[in-house]
C-alpha cells in the first residue's frame, strides 16, 4: 500500500513559548493535503466515522477529507494543572473558529516534571486525566487529533529517558539508538503504546482505540538513528486509526539520486523505504529552513523548502 502524502510545514511560531523547551515551543504545524486547503466550517463535535485513506486521499464517511491543522505539543502538559485547562479550551475554540480541524499533540511525557509515565509501566493518573481532557475538548470543538507517542529528543523524556531507564535496570547500553534494538527498551515502548491506545477516557467514557476524535497515531516525533545512516533500523496499533511515523523527510540509500534535496547532513533515516511498510497509512514531512540553511535570506530558505516539498511528487 502506498501511503498518503500529508505535507506538513513546521514554522517558527511563538505560542505559549516555554523557555525551557525552546526548541519545541516555537513549532506550529500547518497541514495541507496535497497542497489543497479547505474553508472554515461550522464548529461541531466529532460524531462517528474514522478517517481512512484511499489511494492518495484521506476519506471520511466515503468523501474526501481535506483539512487545515496545527501543532500544539504542550496541551497535556498544561492540562495537568486543572486551573490551566481553559488555555486548552481556548486554543481549540479559536482553532475551530479559524477552520482548523486537525491538531497534532503529545501523548507522552517520560520522567521529569508532570510526567505521564513516571517509570516504565508506572503512570500518573492525574496526567492521564489531563490527556483525557485534551481528547474530550478536541471532540467538543470538532477537531481530530494526531497523537505522538514518544520523542526522538530528550525533551519530555523521549528516547534518552527510555535508554536511561534500561541502564538503571542493569541493561548494558551504548547510546540512545539502542532504543530501536534492545528488547527491554522496545518492550517499555510497546507497553506505553498499549497503555495509551487502550486508555479508557475518564470524561468521554470511550476507549481511545474506539474514539474517532483521534485521527492517527504518530510513532515518534522526528525519528533518527545516528548509529545506522542507511535508514534500515527502525511494528501496528489498533485496526481503526491511521498510523504514521513522524519522520522529517530525509532521503536515504533507497533513492540516492534524491539525497541532494537533504539539508547537507545525515540523520540515519530513509523516508521512502521506511514509509513503504504496509502498516503505514500516510506520511509527513517537517521543514526547518532557518536551521537547515542558516544565514540565508528568507527567499533562499523558502526556495529550499519548495524544492524539498516538490521532490516528493
Amino acid at each position: 500500500m502506498t501511503p498518503t502524502l500529508l505535507t506538513s510545514t513546521q514554522l517558527r511560531y511563538n505560542h505559549f513559548a516555554m523557555a525551557k523547551y525552546h526548541r519545541i515551543s516555537c513549532i506550529f504545524w500547518v497541514f495541507s493535503l496535497l497542497f489543497l486547503l479547505t474553508e472554515a466550517t461550522n464548529v461541531a463535535p466529532v460524531h462517528g466515522g474514522f478517517v481512512r485513506t484511499r489511494g492518495t486521499q484521506f476519506m471520511l464517511k466515503g468523501s474526501p477529507f481535506l483539512f487545515n491543522g496545527f501543532n500544539s505539543y504542550w496541551m497535556m502538559h498544561v492540562a495537568a494543572d486543572p486551573s490551566e485547562r481553559p488555555k486548552v479550551s481556548t486554543v481549540f475554540r479559536d482553532a475551530a473558529a479559524a477552520g482548523l480541524t486537525v491538531c497534532r499533540t503529545w501523548a507522552f511525557s517520560d520522567g521529569g516534571y508532570h510526567a505521564l509515565q513516571i517509570s516504565p509501566g508506572v503512570y500518573d493518573e492525574r496526567v492521564f486525566q489531563a490527556l483525557d481532557f485534551v481528547v474530550s475538548e478536541a471532540n467538543k470543538y470538532g477537531i481530530r487529533l494526531i497523537l505522538s507517542l514518544v520523542n526522538n529528543y530528550g525533551d519530555f523524556g523521549g528516547r534518552p529517558q527510555y535508554v536511561k531507564w534500561a541502564q538503571n535496570a542493569g541493561v548494558q547500553v551504548r547510546g540512545d539508538d539502542d532504543f530501536y534494538t534492545i528488547p527491554v527498551i522496545k518492550g517499555y515502548y510497546k507497553n506505553h503504546i498499549k497503555r495509551v491506545v487502550t486508555r479508557f477516557n475518564s470524561i468521554t467514557k470511550t476507549m481511545y482505540k474506539d474514539d474517532p476524535t483521534i485521527m492517527a497515531w504518530e510513532l515518534i516525533n522526528e525519528l533518527r538513528c545516528q548509529a545506522d545512516y542507511s535508514g534500515n533500523t527502525v511494528d501496528s496499533l489498533d485496526k481503526k486509526h491511521l498510523l504514521e511515523i513522524g519522520m522529517e523527510g530525509f532521503y536515504g540509500d533507497s533513492v540516492p539520486e534524491r539525497k541532494r534535496f537533504n539539508p547537507g547532513y545525515q540523520v540515519g533515516t530513509d523516508f521512502i523505504k521506511t514509509n513503504q511498510r504496509r502498516e503505514i497509512d500516510f506520511t509527513t514531512i517537517h521543514a526547518y529552513p532557518n536551521i537547515w540553511v542558516p544565514g540565508e535570506s528568507e527567499e533562499s530558505q523558502l526556495e529550499f523548502d519548495c524544492k524539498e516539498a516538490t521532490s516528493f511528487q
